[in-house]
């Protein structure tokens, strides 16, 4: 699709239809102020169409698993074989089940104590939330942390308490004026890849009393033994009471997953709106994620490929002026800052064939909208050195130097050299 054609296609929506007044002018609201103001009639998410050998940096499919034949061939052989489907709430299910004995696994693999799978990683969070919170129960929430965790919290009806990005010594002034509560964290941050210090943020919400939930949607699969997760890695998935995921990453599927004791897995199966009002998951889809699990246990030479390759391009990115500073993980983000800036980045990464995601409100602050580049185990050498080419010869282009997440750089540099 070019730039012209997506203006066309937004331009139509620009009139009003024959609508009850007060959902005319909430709706206007959008199309006026936001894409045609601030996007110029076109649509910040709508670049161009990707051609035959252009590079996809857009996938969660961090391991390069979706197209494994046996995992497409599990779900054929499932969806075959089973002629008693019954589409229902997962609170019927009982017994001995494929999917039951998949939730044990992933628990096993994990080191939790049981698993309960979802519809997706947004309804493992929403549901977890909202089902173990008491009135009146403190939220700490990290400001970067994924959306369907502040939903949750939202649904609970609790107030937010957020706490500064990583920052521990604002998290324990606010459990110590507020009291002890649920700290809620990502492990990997999927906005600008950066990774939360997990080990000092678990000691203090068991130091203080708190529930702490880690939220492992960017981490499991891609890091600790066999993908077992970062959680696992440090050896305290005994001192979490919550691991949760979405497996719409590097399981490369459709569901999420709650991880925790067994009385906990329990009560939230019956006491979860999401679960409880929606469908479970189709036979297929469940014997789809189990084969998933083998692959994904079985792939360390994939999870060394990806972290290569994402030290690369960070490492070169670095160099070239981005501000890539806060990366600890296969994600990358390409800061540009207002979004009419990131749309000029968009296009200019696109022309040249490569294709990021964009990131920008209500994901992202207004002023601090990005490209995020995602980072996986199948990008050969030749691409990444392609991507590293076009971002040396679009600098000038999309104005890198004068970015705000560019002039941070600079400063806290600077400001480290002057300390050393």
């Amino acid at each position: 699709m070019t730039q012209k054609s997506n203006k066309v296609q937004f331009s139509a929506c620009l009139e009003s239809a024959d609508e009850p007044e007060f959902l005319a002018t909430h709706v206007d609201r959008y199309f006026h102020d936001r894409v045609k103001k601030t996007w110029d009639g076109g649509h910040i998410m709508h670049g161009r169409t990707p051609r035959a050998g252009d590079v996809m940096m857009v996938s969660n499919d961090y391991l390069s698993v979706a197209n494994d034949r046996s995992i497409a061939n599990a779900q054929i052989d499932a969806l075959m074989e089973t002629d008693n489907t019954v589409v229902m709430s997962a609170v019927y299910l009982h017994g001995d089940t494929a999917q039951s004995k998949f939730e044990s696994d992933m628990a096993a693999w994990v080191g939790m104590p049981s698993g309960l799978l979802c519809q997706s990683g947004y309804a493992a969070n929403v549901g977890l939330i909202q089902s173990i919170s008491a009135p009146n129960t403190p939220a700490y929430v990290d400001m970067f942390a994924h959306a369907s965790l502040w939903e949750g919290v939202t649904s609970a009806r609790l107030t937010h308490r957020p706490f500064r990005h990583n920052d521990i010594s604002h998290l324990e002034s606010l459990i110590s004026r507020h009291g002890p509560g649920l700290v809620i964290v990502d492990s990997v941050y999927s906005t600008n890849g950066s990774v939360a210090p997990l080990r000092e943020l678990i000691e203090l919400a068991n130091r203080m009393h708190c529930v702490i939930i880690v939220d492992e949607s960017h981490s499991l699969g891609t890091h600790g033994p066999h993908g077992s997760g970062m959680v696992a890695n440090l050896g305290m998935t005994d001192q979490v009471h919550f691991i949760t995921a979405s497996l719409a990453k590097a399981f490369a599927g459709r569901a999420g997953i709650v991880f925790g004791s067994a009385r906990l897995r329990h009560f939230i199966k019956y006491n979860s709106f999401p679960g409880i009002f929606s469908s479970a998951l189709l036979p297929q889809e469940v014997a789809g994620l189990a084969q998933t699990l083998s692959v994904v246990q079985a792939a360390d030479a994939a999870r060394d490929r990806l972290h290569s390759n994402a030290e690369f391009l960070r490492h070169n990115l670095d160099e070239l002026g981005y501000n890539v500073d806060n990366s600890r993980s296969q994600i990358i983000a390409l800061e540009a800052g207002r979004e009419q800036q990131t749309i000029i980045l968009r296009d200019a990464l696109e022309s040249q064939g490569i294709f990021g995601s964009v990131f920008c409100a209500p994901a992202t602050a207004t002023k601090r909208s990005l490209i995020r580049l995602s980072v996986n185990a199948a990008l050969s050498d030749e691409e990444l050195s392609r991507v590293v080419r076009v971002c040396a010869d679009i600098r000038e282009e999309v104005g890198l130097s004068e970015w705000p997440s560019t002039r941070r750089k600079i400063a806290v540099r600077q400001q480290d050299a002057n300390v050393a």
